[in-house]
């Protein structure tokens, strides 16, 4: 079973300090080694995901890790890479983003983590989430306070609005769950947990535990 090398944390640690084309190309090969590393890890972890979640099947690690170049065309930090690897692994892979709840795992030293739920998801999909929080908050509250959810995530978690949502009352007696703009959760991994040998079953621990949650969210 393929595990995280430390020197692919080394890697990603040193191209913090460098962060400019020049390091990046002379060291390609170690960037290479790293990329292929963190893939081989991700296709690992989608063969494991499918056999709790079929739906998966047939998905491809490449399909979901997004590039180590960042977007600076909208940034005031113009650094040319990203200090992490990631990957979304999805139906369809990274591209349905904002069109279905995933899991999402992260490396970078210090920052690890495993993710999921939905990220600002866009107007329909939010409004249908708005509503079924609403007309039926019994299997939310069920899955939010199940033990393994409170025991990889504490809570659900994502930027609120500052007042309720549009068609619904202030009074509301979900009101807190309402105004929220996502409905992410997350679950940090330390540098030793990242190389251990038993991170992968961490990994599916917590996407085990982060199921229903997706589901939940991908109903609408």
């Amino acid at each position: 079973m393929e595990t995280i090398n430390k020197s692919t944390l080394t890697f990603l640690s040193s191209i913090k300090g460098n962060n400019n084309r020049d390091w990046f190309i002379g060291n390609r090969p170690q960037y290479l080694e790293a990329k292929n590393n963190f893939e081989s890890f991700v296709q690992n972890i989608i063969n494991e995901i499918i056999l709790f979640n079929p739906i998966m099947k047939g998905l491809e690690a490449k399909s979901c890790v997004f590039r180590i170049n960042r977007d600076i065309r909208f940034s005031n930090d113009k650094s040319p890479y990203k200090s992490h690897f990631g990957a979304f692994i999805v139906q369809g892979g990274k591209k349905n983003v904002d069109k279905f709840a995933g899991y999402y795992f992260h490396i970078e030293p210090g920052k690890s983590i495993m993710a999921g739920g939905a990220y600002t998801p866009p107007g329909p999909w939010l409004s249908a989430i708005r509503e079924k929080i609403s007309d039926k908050p019994e299997e939310f509250i069920k899955i939010t306070n199940s033990k393994d959810f409170i025991k990889y995530f504490g809570t659900i978690d994502g930027e609120k609005l500052k007042t309720a949502p549009k068609g619904y009352p202030k009074d509301h007696p979900h009101i807190e769950l309402l105004r929220l703009k996502s409905y992410l959760v997350v679950n940090e991994a330390s540098d030793k947990m990242v190389l251990s040998d038993g991170f992968i079953n961490h990994i599916i621990s917590v996407f085990k535990a982060m199921k229903p949650l997706n589901d939940y969210l991908n109903e609408y």
